[in-house]
């Protein structure tokens, strides 16, 4: 069947590299190139994307997770304070 197409110069240009390469019909590189896409067109996804959990451990020994405020709290002052020291 013949039609008339508008296909972007870029696309173009790999067709008639490929063509060329190939040694092959630039209409058959065409219609061998639809016919890829086209099926990855009609095939769904295989597998949605998932990430597998990973255990990042548990808390340290002394550590209250209940607390973590307040953990913040003196991690921030001792940064706070080691910075100070260093001005000395």
């Amino acid at each position: 069947m013949r039609t008339t197409l508008n296909i972007d110069d870029e696309i173009l240009n790999r067709l008639k590299e490929m063509a060329n390469n190939s040694k092959k019909p630039f209409r058959q590189v065409v219609n061998e190139a639809l016919s890829v896409g086209i099926g990855q067109l009609e095939r769904p996804c295989s597998t949605p994307y998932s990430l597998r959990q990973a255990s990042l451990g548990g808390p340290r020994a002394g550590i209250n997770i209940h607390k973590a405020l307040s953990l913040s709290d003196e991690l921030e002052n001792e940064a706070v304070i080691t910075r100070l020291e260093l001005r000395k």
